[in-house]
């Protein structure tokens, strides 16, 4: 089922709670604020530590600290390069969508295995070589225009 684009927009202004606070999470952690505040935490405990004569509790603490926000961070950062990485798929399926000249056999090559990931590398760095080979250099390959190549090759060969 095709959701119409005011459906999604419909959506997207309803984002529920975890989003809207993993967003401004992510956001503010990645702000200089953050980092200034990071700091500040280093070196209040640091300065701290005559005090509690820099003690097994003393060293604990930042331990711990630094230990459960490494550990709630790491899902935090996952979350939005799982959102960034689907946002430019989305945009370079659009892409691709758009061109006369490219495949769309590109589309959602993302869900490859990688395997057949490391074959269309291969088919691309041979493409790379044959431009640079090639006097006019706005002469575009696509997947497809060399199948139909391949199947006039062997079409002849057979012939």
């Amino acid at each position: 089922m095709i959701t119409s684009n005011s459906q999604i927009l419909l959506k997207m202004k309803n984002k529920n709670l975890f989003e809207k606070f993993s967003n401004w999470a992510t956001n503010f952690t990645g702000s200089s604020h953050a980092f200034i505040g990071a700091v500040l935490i280093v070196v209040i405990w640091a300065v701290s530590g005559p005090v509690f004569k820099y003690s097994e509790t003393w060293q604990l603490v930042i331990n711990t600290g630094t230990t459960i926000i490494t550990f709630l961070m790491v899902f935090l950062i996952q979350k939005a390069q799982n959102k960034d990485s689907k946002a430019i798929q989305l945009k370079l399926n659009e892409l691709i969508a758009a061109s006369k000249q490219a495949s769309n056999r590109m589309v959602d090559i993302e869900d490859l295995t990688e395997k057949e990931l490391d074959q269309l590398h291969s088919y691309f760095v041979k493409i790379a070589e044959l431009s640079k080979q090639d006097e006019n250099i706005h002469k575009c390959y696509s997947i497809d225009a060399a199948v139909k190549k391949h199947h006039h090759k062997y079409q002849d060969q057979n012939q």
